[in-house]
C-alpha cells in the first residue's frame, strides 16, 4: 500500500472517530427553561462541581482536554464551541443528569437540581 494511501485511510479513520454523534434531546428537556439565576454566586458554586466532577475529562477551561480525556473511548465535547454553546439551558442538563456513553450520568452524583443547573450557568462561562 502506498503511503499516500496509508495516509488518507488514517486521516479518514481519525476525522470518523472525532466527529461526535447526534445527542438528540426529548423536545420537552430541551425546552426546559433555567430556574436558577446566572449570577456569581450560581457560577462559583457550578465551578467547584465543574472542578469535582467534570474537569477530569473536560478540562478545567472546558476544551475536552482534562487528565482522562486520552483513556475514553469518545472525545470529550469543547465545551467552548458554538456549537454546544447555542443549545439550549435545558438540553445541557438532560445532557448532564443523563449521560451517554463514556459521559456519566450525574443524577446521582449531584443529585439537587439546583446543583446541576449551577453546573449549566458555569458552562455558560466557557465560551470562546
Amino acid at each position: 500500500m502506498s503511503s499516500v494511501v496509508a495516509v488518507c485511510m488514517m486521516s479518514f479513520a481519525f476525522t470518523t472517530i472525532q466527529q461526535p454523534k447526534p445527542w438528540p434531546v426529548p423536545e420537552k428537556n430541551a425546552k426546559m427553561a433555567n430556574p436558577v439565576k446566572s449570577n456569581g454566586e450560581s457560577i462559583a458554586a457550578g465551578k467547584a462541581l465543574w472542578n469535582q466532577h467534570c474537569s477530569s475529562c473536560h478540562g478545567k477551561k472546558g476544551l475536552g482536554d482534562g487528565s482522562k480525556a486520552a483513556q475514553l473511548k469518545t472525545t470529550p465535547q469543547d465545551m467552548s464551541l458554538a456549537s454546544l454553546q447555542n443549545q439550549s439551558d435545558g438540553s445541557l442538563y438532560y445532557k448532564i443528569s443523563e449521560g451517554r456513553d463514556d459521559m456519566p450520568s450525574f443524577k446521582k452524583k449531584i443529585p439537587d437540581s439546583e446543583d446541576l443547573w449551577n453546573v449549566v450557568n458555569f458552562v455558560r462561562t466557557l465560551k470562546k
